[in-house]
């Protein structure tokens, strides 16, 4: 393992020290992922009445190692930590209570659940972490004999037991039997490496040096070298050849069936979730293992894993070949053959899987969101580093599943789904929205997203592949009159996010005013072309998808006020705009079967659009000789329509508001006498 400390700056103070400590080995990817570990450092504060505090600074739940700020952690009074260390027994909601009343910032962040452990070690600097590497050797049969064969006396070892007041107390007992002045350390089996010392450097090289140890004794190589590199899982990451066989695998998958797939976990969980599938060197060679099916249902590599994977991933056989009904099942047997070691009745899971395996497909992730399928990705990717390290110099092994059941369904995780939280109304959703790079287009997409759905934004501009950047946002260049392009597109949304539930079609052109002596026969054939000849095209491709959605599908249509009431100079523009709307009338009466619900929305003189350059505003005012301001209020309301209040009546058409609603045309003008 590579030392990335460095030197202090002046004039730091001792949590200054700590998230430096914090973020050094935050910069370790594979020691600390997606909130685990953590840090602290001792200090005395000076109180309001002058007495001097001798206070432990500890890293504050949900913050993550690699960013924590110093307002991360939470300053708590030792001579408290010290008395709850004397008590015989407490639960661990009463815990994070007795934790809170004794900050000495009543607006500090929750203390971690380990911070009496770091209270008990006699050392100002503690750091903790789930380094892949420890994790390896202590998945084994006998952990206690690798790592005391190995380390000796350097490692302090406390067998297994659930973080908390109970390990807590465990180490309490056994630091006084078995710490020496040789101790560089404590490993606590299937759980991680502390190592401690008078300043942070001491404890982060500590750090190294055990890990460094580690590595060597099991030949190893991780990405523990310097900050981790990424991890080629999207094809444009991977080398050429990789890129080849990585598209082959991926074109080669039924979209329909990732989309069905992706139906069946959804209804089984109650709720729309996304499915993301990953392809790579690293998944393909873990996944091409014999003994795959046997291996990866023994259990997570820690138990803190189980929470975001659940117990053990999903193993299919191609896409058709995962029985998602059968790993329900299993699941809630083994919620009912471990419900009652709980004193309190527990409310059961979302019993689908959160990863699923396949030699010739690669993994799929699931999760309510994006961000939450890739936590899951991280976690499955360095359980496979960890099962090849493991089965190196033994056995891989797990916890018992009663040991993992009790961290699946701790108290404390228990008490946060009690209190819930409202998820975004298009939470787990996607969309596929054309035009998406500006204008109109570009503000759907926005909303799309603030309502917390996916968003796959397609435009001819380039500028669309950075119009937002997020998880949930993929844009992709191409033009909807290229079908193999628009193919290409609906497969990325299908392979990044899992399916297609909502379709905007907000794509379009207005050509040059003129009449209709003068209009040119190629402008008429592209307006209508790419107005209407591309929505047909892209409704036969994106009807399928849209009927497995776990939701229902939805199509929203951005017409035009020319559909009512046209105007002189636009008869191709408008021509178009009723054909598209015909289009979509007929789309709802054919589509109704599959619970697809096609809308329209009839917009009207939306002026924040690239369309309406100054100048065309200021020469269309002064034909009317009206101010620039009067003539963008030119409607019954009197008021400046934009492409907000377009986007939001698309948001609403895609929220259940609009649930029995099909075939409805909807104007966004400001009323418009010749529309009503």
């Amino acid at each position: 393992m590579k030392s990335l400390w460095q030197p202090l700056k002046s004039g730091q103070n001792a949590v200054d020290e700590c998230v430096q400590g914090s973020r050094t080995i935050g910069a370790h990817k594979s020691l600390v992922l997606h909130g685990g570990g953590n840090s602290s450092i001792k200090a005395t504060v000076v109180d309001v009445t002058g007495d001097d505090i001798e206070t432990l600074y500890v890293k504050g739940s949900g913050w993550d190692m690699a960013s924590i700020e110093p307002q991360g952690f939470a300053p708590l009074r030792m001579d408290r930590l010290r008395q709850l260390l004397t008590v015989k027994s407490i639960t661990d909601t009463a815990l994070v209570n007795e934790l809170r009343s004794a900050l000495v910032d009543a607006s500090a962040p929750d203390p971690s659940i380990e911070s009496l452990l770091h209270a008990l070690l006699p050392y100002r600097a503690v750091l903790h972490s789930h380094a892949d590497v420890i994790v390896s050797l202590t998945n084994q049969p006998d952990p206690a004999a690798v790592v005391s064969a190995l380390f000796g006396h350097k490692l302090v070892l406390v067998p297994y037991v659930k973080p908390g007041f109970d390990l807590a107390r465990r180490c309490n007992e056994l630091w006084p039997q078995l710490a020496t002045p040789e101790t560089r350390g404590m490993v606590l089996l299937n759980h991680g490496l502390f190592t401690f010392g008078d300043t942070m450097e001491e404890a982060y090289s500590r750090h190294v040096e055990i890990i460094s140890a580690a590595e060597d004794h099991l030949r190893f190589i991780s990405e523990t070298e310097g900050p981790a590199p990424s991890v080629p899982l999207s094809i444009e990451a991977l080398s050429e050849t990789d890129a080849s066989t990585a598209r082959h695998e991926m074109d080669s998958v039924d979209l329909l069936a990732v989309a069905r797939l992706r139906g069946a976990i959804s209804r089984h969980a109650g709720q729309s979730m996304i499915m993301c599938q990953h392809v790579g060197p690293r998944v393909r060679n873990f996944l091409g293992r014999k003994d795959l099916t046997r291996i990866v249902s023994r259990g997570p590599a820690t138990p803190d894993h189980i929470i975001h994977t659940k117990r053990i991933p999903l193993v299919g056989r191609d896409i058709d070949g995962y029985d998602v009904d059968a790993y329900v099942q299993d699941y809630q047997a083994y919620f009912e053959r471990n419900r009652d070691r709980s004193p309190v009745p527990l409310t059961m899971l979302d019993p689908t899987p959160r990863f699923m395996l396949d030699s010739k497909r690669g993994m799929f992730t699931v999760g309510r969101t994006v961000k939450e399928a890739n936590i899951v990705r991280d976690i499955a990717m360095h359980t496979f580093d960890v099962i090849e390290a493991a089965e190196k110099i033994g056995r891989y092994t797990s916890l018992t599943e009663d040991k993992l059941f009790d961290i699946e369904y701790w108290e404390l995780e228990q008490a946060k789904l009690r209190r819930g939280g409202v998820s975004p109304e298009l939470a787990g959703q996607v969309a596929f929205v054309t035009g998406a790079a500006s204008g109109i287009g570009r503000s759907i997409a926005n909303k799309l997203l603030d309502l917390g759905a996916c968003v796959v934004g397609v435009d001819i501009s380039e500028d669309v592949t950075t119009t937002f950047s997020c998880d949930s946002w993929l844009g992709i260049q191409a033009d909807v009159q290229e079908l193999f392009a628009i193919e290409g597109a609906l497969r990325q949304t299908v392979q990044r996010f899992g399916g297609l539930d909502m379709l905007i079609v907000a794509a379009g052109v207005f050509p040059e005013s003129v009449p209709i002596t003068g209009l040119d026969g190629r402008a008429w054939d592209r307006t209508l072309a790419i107005n209407v000849g591309s929505v047909q095209a892209l409704f036969g491709l994106a009807q399928p998808l849209l009927a497995e959605s776990p939701t229902y599908g939805r199509v929203v249509v951005i017409g035009s006020k020319n559909v009512a009431a046209p105007g002189p100079g636009a008869a191709a523009y408008s021509a178009s705009k009723a054909a598209l709307t015909q289009l979509a009338r007929v789309a709802a009466l054919e589509w109704a079967v599959d619970g697809i619900r096609v809308n329209t929305v009839h917009p009207d003189a939306v002026f924040d659009t690239g369309l309406w350059a100054p100048e065309l505003l200021a020469e269309r005012a002064a034909r009317y000789g009206v101010s620039v301001e009067e003539y963008k209020r030119r409607n019954l309301l009197s008021t400046e329509v934009s492409s907000l209040h377009v986007a939001q009546m698309v948001g609403a058409m895609c929220t259940p508001a609009f649930q029995s609603t099909t075939g409805a045309q909807v104007p966004v003008d400001g009323g418009n006498d010749r529309v009503i």
